[in-house]
């Protein structure tokens, strides 16, 4: 029987979407192995957010091809759509596909396998194209499951390639969400996690809004707990917040992208919001939701960034008291406008970050302590290499739980009872 592994580089969208294609592999007969084993087929869906993701593409083609040498090799993804010409001079891939036409994988897969020649086939994103159809039979390892609902991005940020990736704003249909969804709680999975390019565009082209798949997902048989994937603050409204507090199993984590604190970079960074409005919005959402947590990415040195705009964003994360902060370091992308704009010094970014970091996990800490003493429902997923149990609260929290229950996919209410490692320790709350 032939054998596939995949690599997926990049964001809970091009998981979801790499797992649909292991279920096309496995219903044509493939059996899917880990990609440190020896396969006939290596996959690598790749993300272009950074030069740094299109670097690991390029490591790993390397590594598989040495690992297997004679196994068919396919790039697929953000990195070619959004460098063609790039992607498809890279030898080592048999073939390289873009990011709409993942269903074509298998086929080409086959023919090249049968000694078929190599095949370059990046589809051009085009205004009005369709959602691409994808479906999973599951996720391999998890307990929650990821449902990608939204594609495309048009904001066009000035240092993001991902529009040029990804295409136009694009919807998966409230039927097709509602059947993957019925087959997901049916399988066991007890927590989905809604996941998009753009998520709060979702419904824009279908006359409809989030709101709406999340009515869908919150009242789906099997399914106890709805989380959302990332959102861009703006186009939350008070009308939806009103909705969403009704529904039941939608987790209060909201994981709002802000980028910076500062309003002179955000206006160069062409996002559009200020502290102001993110302010506003995140004290609407925690009004709504108490005990919320809001998460968050921040990016430092951005091209322009003075000393003075780095410290009035690092204030903003410390007044935004953020429960978890990705913080990085500001890439430039060939093709954007912010890649020709001034560069901040290579050290003085890194410096930045190391202090940004601090400032997140001075937020986090706090968020934690204020977590002790409560009691909360947690949905275990596995056991560490200590042999305790790990699962997370409604707020992303992550626990930890020494017992000899079997706790596997079920939900049961800890009492969160000291720090310990990056979440809580935690006791049974039963009896």
């Amino acid at each position: 029987m032939l054998r596939a592994a995949f690599y997926t580089l990049g964001c809970k969208v091009n998981q979801y979407e790499s797992n649909a294609m292991m279920s096309a592999f496995e219903e044509a007969g493939f059996t899917i192995v880990e990609p440190d084993e020896e396969a006939d087929v290596y996959v690598i869906n790749s993300c272009t957010v950074t030069a740094t993701g299109d670097k690991k593409s390029r490591q790993a083609l390397r590594r598989f091809r040495r690992q297997s040498p004679h196994a068919v090799l396919v790039l697929c993804g953000c990195f070619p759509q959004a460098f063609p010409e790039e992607a498809s001079l890279i030898s080592e891939a048999d073939i390289v596909m873009g990011s709409n036409n993942r269903r074509d994988v298998l086929q080409a897969v086959q023919e090249r396998l049968a000694g078929g020649e190599r095949v370059v086939k990046i589809l051009p994103h085009t205004a009005g194209e369709p959602f691409e159809p994808m479906k999973i039979g599951g996720f391999h390892s998890r307990t929650r499951a990821f449902l990608k609902i939204q594609d495309g991005c048009e904001r066009r940020c000035s240092y993001c390639i991902i529009p040029d990736a990804r295409g136009p704003i694009r919807s998966k249909p409230l039927q097709d969400i509602q059947e993957e969804l019925a087959a997901l709680g049916a399988q066991g999975y007890r927590e989905v996690v809604l996941v998009g390019i753009n998520l709060s565009c979702y419904g824009l082209d279908l006359g409809l809004s989030l709101t709406d798949a999340l009515e869908v997902a919150c009242h789906t048989p099997g399914i106890a707990r709805v989380r959302l994937g990332s959102l861009e603050p703006e186009l939350l409204t008070d009308e939806m917040m009103e909705k969403w507090k009704k529904l039941p199993g939608l987790c209060p984590q909201f994981h709002l992208s802000l980028q910076s604190g500062c309003d002179a970079t955000l206006q160069r960074m062409n996002r559009h919001y200020d502290t102001a409005e993110y302010r506003r919005i995140a004290a609407a959402l925690r009004k709504a939701f108490p005990g919320c947590a809001l998460t968050t990415d921040v990016m430092v040195a951005f091209p322009g960034e003075t000393e003075e705009e780095y410290e009035a964003s690092e204030a903003f994360v410390r007044e935004m008291n953020f429960a978890r902060t990705h913080v990085f370091v500001y890439s430039p992308r060939k093709g954007t406008p912010a890649a020709l704009m001034p560069q901040v010094d290579k050290q003085v970014a890194s410096q930045r970050a190391k202090r940004m970091a601090q400032a997140a996990e001075d937020c986090r800490s706090r968020f934690l302590q204020e977590q002790l003493g409560s009691v909360q429902p947690v949905l275990w997923e596995n056991r560490d290499s200590n042999g305790l149990w790990q699962g997370y609260t409604p707020n992303y929290t992550q626990v930890y739980l020494d017992s000899d229950r079997e706790l596997n996919r079920q939900i049961v209410e800890v009492e969160l009872t000291q720090l310990y490692q990056d979440g809580c320790m935690g006791r049974l709350a039963e009896g």
